[in-house]
C-alpha cells in the first residue's frame, strides 16, 4: 500500500513531531522554533501513542528523547521505521550524554541524526530544515518515480491492446488475416528448423450468403461468431490457430501435425458445427449450418514457400464444396510432389 503523502513547495508545510516526557522541554523547542515559521510543532508526551499521533499528522521530522521512562528510546526507532507511514521520516534523537557507543546504537536502530540536548536554537534550526527538506526531496522523488511508472504500465497496457485488436477479427474475436499471414510465416519456419510436419485447415460456412440473404445481416454475423467459437473451442492443442481468412471463411494453423492427424481435427470440426443445429432453410448441404474443409500437409523446406500450402489447402476446400458439402477434402503435398516427379 503506498503511502499517501502531500507535497508542499519550498519549506512550506513542515512539522516537527518531538516525543518527550518533559514538558519543559517541549516548551524551549516550541520557543527555539518560532524564528521559523515555516514549521508546525506538534508535541507527544506519551511515547507509546509515538506511531499513532506520527501516523495522524505527518511529520517531515521527529525529534526524539531516548530516555524516557517505561520504555526504550531505540525501539520507539524501530517501532517508526517498521511503519510504513514512518519509515523514511527523519528521526532525530535526543540524548544528555555524548556516548560514541549509544550514537552507534542509535543509528544503527535508524536513527538519521544525533543531538545533545538540549541544543542550539540555531543548530536545531538548522538541521530540522536539512532533514525536512532531504525527506520532502525523496517524497516529491519517490512520487514523481510512483507517477512515470503508473504511466509507463498504462502506456505498456494500451500498446498491447493496440498490438491485440490489430491481431484480432472485431466480429469473430479470433485472429484476423493479418495474424495469419504472421503464424503461416512463423510455423513455416518452425517446420523447417525442426523438420517437422506442418498442416493448413482451410473451412467456409457452407451456403452462407443465401443464410444471409434468408436470416438478415445480424443473424449471419451470430452465426460467423458461434463458429467461430466453437471452432475456437475444439481446437485440441494450444498451439493450434484459428484465424478468420475472409467473410465465411477460416483457416487453423497445425503445427507439427501430419495430414492423419490433421484430418482428425478437420472432421472434429465439421462434427461440432454441426452440433451447434443453426437452423439453415436456404443450404444445400442440410437444414443447419454446416462447413466444408480443405486439409494440406507437408514438411516446409527451402525449395517451397507457405503460399503453396495455401493454394493445397484451398484446393481441397474447393473439392469438398464440389462433392457436395459439409465434408473434409485432404491432400499430402509431399506425396503429390513426388507423384509429379
Amino acid at each position: 500500500m503506498h503511502e499517501e503523502t502531500v507535497i508542499f513547495p519550498d519549506d512550506q508545510g513542515l512539522m516537527v513531531m518531538l516525543v518527550d516526557d518533559q514538558a519543559i522541554v517541549a516548551e524551549r523547542i516550541r520557543r527555539d522554533l518560532l524564528d521559523s515559521p515555516q514549521m508546525d510543532f506538534h508535541y507527544c508526551q506519551d511515547p507509546h501513542e509515538a506511531l499513532s499521533v506520527a501516523c495522524a499528522i505527518r511529520p517531515t521530522v521527529i525529534l526524539l528523547d531516548l530516555l524516557m521512562p517505561g520504555v526504550n528510546g531505540l525501539d520507539v526507532v524501530r517501532t517508526f521505521r517498521g511503519n510504513a507511514c514512518t519509515q523514511h521520516v527523519p528521526i532525530i534523537v535526543l540524548s544528555t550524554k555524548e556516548d560514541p557507543h549509544v550514537k552507534a546504537k542509535a543509528f544503527a536502530a535508524g536513527a538519521n541524526d544525533y543531538l545533545i540536548k538540549l541544543p542550539d536554537r540555531e543548530e536545531l534550526n538548522a538541521r530540522i530544515l536539512y532533514h525536512s527538506r532531504a525527506y520532502l526531496a525523496r517524497v516529491q522523488r519517490d512520487e514523481a518515480y510512483r507517477a512515470l511508472r503508473e504511466s509507463q504500465r498504462e502506456l505498456e497496457q494500451k500498446n498491447f491492446e493496440l498490438l491485440r485488436m490489430s491481431n484480432i477479427d472485431g466480429l469473430t474475436e479470433v485472429a484476423n488475416r493479418r495474424r495469419f499471414d504472421e503464424l503461416i510465416q512463423e510455423a513455416w519456419a518452425h517446420s523447417r528448423r525442426t523438420r517437422s510436419a506442418l498442416a493448413l485447415v482451410m473451412l467456409d460456412i457452407d451456403c452462407f450468403k443465401p443464410f444471409n440473404d434468408h436470416y438478415g445481416h445480424l443473424a449471419g454475423d451470430d452465426c460467423l461468431k458461434r463458429v467461430a467459437q466453437t471452432l475456437q473451442q475444439e481446437l485440441p492443442r494450444l498451439t493450434d490457430t484459428l484465424a478468420r481468412y475472409g467473410g465465411e471463411e477460416f483457416v487453423v494453423v497445425l503445427s507439427a501435425t501430419d495430414l492423419e492427424g490433421a484430418r482428425r481435427v478437420a472432421e472434429r470440426l465439421r462434427q461440432a458445427v454441426e452440433a451447434l443445429r443453426i437452423p439453415h432453410a436456404c443450404s444445400e448441404a442440410g437444414d443447419v449450418v454446416t462447413i466444408s474443409l480443405g486439409v494440406a500437409a507437408t514438411h516446409a523446406s527451402a525449395s517451397s514457400q507457405p503460399q503453396s500450402l495455401v493454394a493445397a489447402a484451398d484446393k481441397m476446400l474447393y473439392q469438398a464444396k464440389h462433392r457436395g458439402r459439409n465434408q473434409v477434402s485432404s491432400i499430402d503435398c509431399i506425396l503429390s510432389t513426388e507423384a509429379a516427379s
